[in-house]
Order: structure tokens, then sequence, then C-alpha cells
């Protein structure tokens, strides 16, 4: 039993931001959404896209504004500048973050009120919206996140440090993706890392889901799979292009797997760790936490046959119990030069782990059914306690 929806035409591979201007578009004038960085400048990224939206007849504004863990007050602001430049459409130009944050200010364009009047969790309203949120173009420059392919992205409240999913709306889809492999070439090895593991977590904890399906499962296998061949040698050699499909590949279909499926609560604890500490890559985090975190379940025999196969798909073709998703996962760390993360470089201490233990489940409680058996408040700690160094 499943239900699928994922409206989003894909244009895929090498080379494709050319092919932006031969596409519909939903509107006259773009808020080009692109992070407060460098990179996607300095790399061609930006004029080839603002040329691609001249071909195509868009007029576009460009905010710039948007921050690696995206903010609500960022959030407002960009709102603020699509209405008062007129513009009836987002493209976002970037990485997580930055999908992440088009969807949530193509919901404030059009809706009266702030972003927090329309989110669950510990202090939002919850309510729902009054209008259609402005249309989404996505041309994702990193292989992690899967924003481009689903209707959900993550902003922080840093006045309450609550890091919550925000949309879930059939109308917070992109309408279209770009998804060019050539646009990841110049991610550092160490971000190519962070940002491949945050596509294996989205893969493998919708695999262990009580929500996963055949369906589900079908996409989930072949993006860990990709992940087990792609990931090494993209984070080893930033240029090898075959490489960077395979993880552009794995990143999108892991998307797709979260709107079959649901990620499970690792997503909420990683969630609360970086909502304190913003400087703490989300991928990272959920690298510092993942082997406690997927032990657990392997202790409780929850779903045994599920780590299994997780462990073949990575590559661990004799995997027969398991432990060996354990091993597997942590040669991948290793191998990537990941395995030696510590939460104490990012400030987080011992005397936290009740805090964001709490946090995990008032701000993002709903991924806890998804989990394959209960984990309880003292289970998240321990996770925590076993994850630090």
């Amino acid at each position: 039993m499943f239900n699928m929806y994922v409206p989003t035409r894909f244009i895929f591979g090498n080379g494709r931001l050319a092919e932006l201007h031969q596409q519909k578009m939903p509107g006259k004038k773009a808020m080009l959404a692109i992070s407060n960085g460098k990179s996607i400048r300095e790399n061609g990224g930006l004029d080839r896209t603002q040329e691609q939206l001249r071909l195509a007849g868009v007029e576009a504004a460009l905010f710039d504004n948007i921050g690696a863990n995206p903010t609500k007050a960022a959030i407002m602001a960009g709102a603020k500048f699509a209405r008062d430049n007129g513009c009836d459409f987002i493209v976002a130009l970037g990485g997580g973050s930055v999908m992440d944050a088009a969807k949530a200010i193509a919901m404030m364009a059009a809706n009266e009120g702030d972003l927090w009047d329309y989110v669950g969790g510990k202090t939002g309203k919850g309510q729902p919206l009054e209008q259609d949120p402005l249309p989404i173009v996505c041309i994702t420059t990193t292989a992690g996140t899967g924003s481009e392919a689903d209707q959900w992205g993550v902003v922080t409240n840093e006045e309450t440090n609550e890091k919550i999913g925000v949309g879930g709306y059939d109308s917070t889809f992109p309408v279209l993706s770009i998804i060019d492999p050539e646009l990841m070439a110049s991610v550092p090895p160490k971000f190519t890392a962070y940002q491949g593991f945050d596509a294996l977590f989205h893969a493998t904890e919708s695999y262990i889901s009580v929500f996963a399906s055949p369906m589900s499962d079908m996409y989930a296998l072949t993006a860990i799979e990709n992940v087990g061949k792609y990931l090494v040698r993209a984070v080893k050699d930033g240029g090898d292009m075959e490489a960077r499909e395979g993880m552009a590949f794995a990143s999108t279909l892991a998307g797709v797997v979260m709107t079959v499926s649901v990620t499970t609560a690792e997503h909420s604890l990683e969630h609360a760790m970086s909502a304190y500490h913003p400087d703490l890559p989300h991928g990272a985090g959920l690298i510092m936490i993942s082997k406690a975190f997927h032990g657990f379940f392997i202790e409780k025999q929850a779903c045994d046959d599920r780590f299994v196969r997780m462990a073949q798909a990575l590559g661990m073709k004799n995997a027969s119990k398991p432990e060996d998703f354990i091993t597997a996962l942590s040669k991948l760390q290793a191998d990537c030069d990941v395995a030696n993360l510590k939460m104490s470089d990012y400030g987080i201490g011992p005397d936290e782990f009740d805090l964001l233990a709490a946090n995990a489940r008032e701000t993002m409680g709903g991924l806890f059914a998804a989990n394959p058996c209960e984990m309880t408040h003292e289970d998240c700690v321990d996770v925590f306690r076993k994850s630090y160094r």
C-alpha cells in the first residue's frame, strides 16, 4: 500500500542547464534565489542561469541572502523582496538550503502573516495556507537534500531554536527541476561527503521506516547502491563526472523516496543539534549520530533483513547479518575521510543531550512515528551519548 504524487518535471544530466530556456516558465518575472556564499558566482552558474532566463524572456531579480541553515528571518525578507519586486515565481539556484528556503519564500510571498503561522511543531500555529505559493523552479548545485524532488523545506526559527519542516503541500513541489551535475563539480570534498551522506540517510531511513512500501524500496535501494558506488569517487575527484552524475541521481531518487515513504527520527535528532548549533552542517551532524542511531534498531532486531539488504546495496555483497550494515557504513565514512567528526568541535557538550532529545520530539516529533520500533527520550539521549567525542 502506498500513495505517490511527484508532479515535478526533471531535466537530468550533464550540461542540461543549457536547456532551461527551452522549458515552459511558470511566470514572467522570477525572484532568483541564491546563497550568500561566493561559489555560484565564481563557478559561472549564476551568469549562465541569468542568461538562460533572459533567453526564456523572463526578467529576474536577484536575492542573495540565504545562509547554510535558512532562518525564518531570511524567509520573511525574501518574501518581502519577492512582493516588492513583483515576482510571480521563484527560481532556486543552489543547494538544499536555497531550495528549502525558496519553498518557504514562495509560501510567504503569497500569504499574510508570519511563516510560523503555517508550520506545525512546538510553537507553530499550524494554520492552512489561504493562497497557493508562487511556483518554484529548482536548479540544484549539490547532491544531498533531494529538495529538487519533494514538497518540503527545512527552516530554523532562530528565536525559539526550532529547526522544522515547512511546506508539505502539493503546490510546494517544484514545477521544474534542473539536475546538472556539472554545477556540482566545484563542491569541495568535505561538503561532497556531507551532502552525499545526507542523501544516503534519506534512503536508509525511508527504507527502515514503517511507511516503506515496494515502491519506496525500489527508489531507496537504487539510491543506496549509487551512493555505495560513486560517493568515494566524487569525494576523491570532484571532476569525475560519472561519479557526480551517479551521486546526483542518488540524491534525486532519495528525494522521491521521501514523498512515498518518510525519514525517521535520525533527522529529528540532527535538526535539534543544528538548531542550537547552526554552524553544524546537516550532513555532518547525521554522520556523527548515524552508527549509534541505526545500531539502536539493530540491537532491537527491529528489521534485521532490511539492514542486511542495505549492507549489500552499499557494496558488501556477502552481508548476512544486520551488523554488517554498520561495518559497511563505517568503511564508507572512513573512505570519505569523515569517520572522526566530533560534536565537541561544534560546541555540543554532554550537558545538552537531554535538551536536544526533548527538542527533537517537540519540534519534529512526527518522524518518531516512522521508526521501526519505539525510541524513548532516554534512548535518544543514549544515541547522543554513544556518538559523542
